[in-house]
């Protein structure tokens, strides 16, 4: 059992950055591949980006497509996802996922989800 806990939300000015962590715990994080998906407020989960196992592929929806960046410490049980550019239309609960057969939008094959942290970012 994965156990995954996302931090590294918070306010932004349009334009700034972040990057948000998702720490694993338990489970072996290195054979996961790892998704970040987003919710905006009275809105449908989103995919953003997922990253594979070894760090070796990495997928991004047209949305986040050359402002955001997936990457990881396996080393560290640690995924990150970097958010610059930052847009109002950004503001959502960011989700990290892990799974061993998970890849891109679709929500089959990741198994253990964190519970989210907040971005909001300001006009």
């Amino acid at each position: 059992q994965v156990q995954l806990r996302e931090s590294g939300g918070g306010l932004v000015q349009d334009g700034g950055s972040l990057t948000l962590s998702c720490v694993a715990s338990g489970g072996t994080f290195s054979s996961y591949n790892v998704g970040w998906f987003r919710r905006a407020p009275g809105k449908e989960r989103d995919f953003v980006a997922t990253i594979t196992w070894n760090a070796v592929n990495t997928y991004y929806s047209d949305s986040v497509k050359g402002r955001f960046t997936c990457s990881r410490d396996n080393a560290k049980n640690t995924a990150y996802l970097r958010l610059n550019s930052l847009k109002p239309e950004d503001t959502a609960v960011y989700y990290c996922a892990a799974g061993l057969s998970g890849w891109g939008p679709g929500l089959v094959g990741y198994d253990y989800w964190g519970q989210g942290t907040q971005v909001t970012v300001s006009s």
